[in-house]
This record gives structure tokens, sequence and C-alpha cells, in this order.
């Protein structure tokens, strides 16, 4: 049977790292609050200007190629998750595709946040089984840094976050011993708005007046971006991280657990689990539910924060390059996040 496998991987994170103490410059907080709530020890942050979702998935996918044993004009497919493009329109993926002078090849573009990578990989996996397509790059990437609001309003937010990318190559194999055995992918609207950036958007109030109660009928017809917005600090990410909390450590197993059901395996079976980088201290429950060692548990939002749709390919990436996968190892990938969204994907490396 046809399946996809991970030929080349590769990552690419920004040369500046910012501590939890460099943050105390723009609110309050301290290196003991962040650590206890979320684990991170620090992050890295892009260059303002000269650095953008596309350029490190470029260095990503630079790597994740050279790796996969191909070259850039033989990749006849791209898919690209970020929930922060260069642009608002057009996506990342043909940009990708320009900054790499690749061929006049698709390029889709997956707006899943947390779940992204997952979700672009299992549509990657399904044109692999098809035969469509010989050599898919999927890439994680996120320029968090430029949208945070770094004051203490928003520390329960802005701490978490970070820059960086992460980037596989997909190509067919026969062998029944390795490659992509299963994807899993899940969503659930109702508590859509628990984590969200609302603006700038078209749903003109749609999603509840007592957020725009200030602005009278004209404004909130031409409101993709308003001056009011920026007066009422509008233009940031929203989470109800309790909320958040509460729904991941119960979809994250649940997930886990169908994707090994689903190919006959156990909790023990698994050599590595991935999880989004999303809490530290998520993932530990996840663990403990799961009755997983430390050794079979990844994580670096230590040193990274929350990367969002980078997190999963970052943290495989750095896994590998560790040793601490080898050929034949079971390995489970898992995601939560906005929407909400969550999925999985076993395979056999």
């Amino acid at each position: 049977m046809l399946r996809s496998r991970i030929a080349g991987i590769g990552m690419y994170v920004p040369e500046h790292v910012v501590t939890n103490n460099d943050l105390l410059k723009y609110m309050d907080t301290s290196d003991e609050w962040i650590q206890e709530r979320t684990g991170i020890k620090e992050r890295r942050y892009a260059h303002r200007t000269d650095e953008t979702t596309t350029t490190m998935g470029v260095e990503a996918a630079k790597i994740a190629i050279e790796r996969a044993g191909t070259t850039a004009n033989e990749i006849d497919f791209i898919v690209f998750a970020t929930l922060s493009p260069d642009y608002y329109f057009p996506g990342c993926g043909v940009l990708l595709q320009r900054a790499m002078q690749m061929k006049e090849i698709g390029a889709l573009d997956v707006r899943n946040q947390c779940s992204g990578f997952l979700y672009a990989l299992s549509v990657a996996d399904q044109f692999i089984k098809t035969g469509m397509y010989k050599n898919i790059l999927v890439v994680g990437a996120e320029k968090h840094s430029f949208g945070l609001d770094l004051t203490t309003r928003s520390r329960n937010i802005s701490v978490i976050f970070g820059d960086g990318a992460g980037a596989v190559v997909l190509q067919p194999t026969e062998d029944d011993n390795c490659g992509i055995l299963s994807t899993h992918l899940h969503s659930d609207g109702e508590s859509a708005e628990i984590l969200a950036m609302f603006n700038p958007g078209t749903h003109a109030n749609h999603w509840g007046e007592k957020n725009y109660a200030d602005f009278d009928d004209a404004e909130i017809a031409h409101m993709f971006i308003s001056q009011k917005m920026i007066d009422n600090e509008q233009l940031f990410p929203f989470m109800d991280g309790p909320a958040v909390f509460k729904k991941a450590i119960v979809k994250f197993p649940e997930v886990i657990n169908e994707a090994l059901n689903k190919n006959g395996y156990k909790t023990s079976d698994i050599k590595l689990l991935i999880p989004h980088q999303a809490n530290l201290r998520i993932a530990q429950f996840v663990q403990q539910k799961l009755k997983l060692s430390d050794d079979q548990v990844y994580n670096n939002i230590q040193h990274y924060g929350n990367t969002t749709a980078a997190s999963v390919p970052i943290a495989l990436c750095e896994a590998w390059e560790k040793g601490k996968i080898n050929n034949g190892d079971l390995v489970c990938l898992a995601a939560f996040g906005s929407g909400f969204t969550w999925a999985s994907a076993l395979l056999k490396w």
C-alpha cells in the first residue's frame, strides 16, 4: 500500500533570544510567574523588518529539501500553515514558491492555527496516497512577535508566543515499516471566540454587540479596521486561558488514543509523543493521564515558547536531530488550538 513518508525535515528559529526577564521592560511579570504557569523560560523573536513568516519558512524548507535528497525544482506541491501570514492576502504559499524560484506548482494555505501543521500534513498525505504528487513541501511558520501586545494588560497571552518555522518533505513509499499510518482531524466551533483575534476582520459586529457598544451603526458597517479599534486596543489576540486548558486536556488524550486504536497500538508502544507546544503544564497533564514516561514525550516550549503551526515540526526536527527518533520508531504528533481544532498523526519513522 502506498504511504507518505517524511523524507526530509528542517527547522529555523531567529537568532534573537528573549528571556522572561527581558519582558520585564514591557510588563509587570517575573520569570517565576511565567515559568510556573507555562514552563517557558525564553522564546525567539524575528527581526522586525528583515524576517517574515515566509522567509523563516524558506529557511526551514531549504534544510528539509536538502535532507530529502531533492531540490526545490522537484517539489510539486506546497502546503503552508500559519496564522501570521505576511499579507492578509495572498497567502505565504505563493510567496515561498516565488522566493525559492520553484516551478508553477500548486500552493495551498492552511489556517488552522495551533493544529495547522497537522491539518497540512493530513492534506499532503492524501495527495501522496492518491499518486497525484510525489514531492510535497509542508511548512508551519509563525511570526507572532509583530502582533503581540507587550503590556501588563495582555501578559497572559504575550509571554507565551514566539517565532520560528519547521518544514518536512513528504514522498511516497511502499515500505510497510515506515510512513504516516493515519491522521485524525476534529473541530468544535461552539467556543470559537475563546481563543481568537477578532480584528481586523469582516464580522461587522456579528460576534457580539457588547464588544462594540461605543460604535454607531455607520462605523460598524465600515469597521474592517478603524481608529477606534486602535484607541480601544482591539487589535490584539484574546484568550480565555483556563477555558482553553480545560478543553485541551480532554481532547489531547482523546485524539492520541484515536490514532493508537485505529492502528492497533497502545500508549506503551509509542517511542515519542510530540505534542503541540502550547503550555508545558498541558503536556505534563496529558503525559500523566496517558501514563507515559519522560522519555516518551518531547517538549521544547521552555526555549521557544508557543510557535503555533511551527511548534510540532520544530519539536519533531529537534528531537530527530538529537537522536531521539530512529528508523522504525512509532511517533505520535498531536495538537489542539483555536477554533477549537485538534488533530493527531501516527507514523513509523
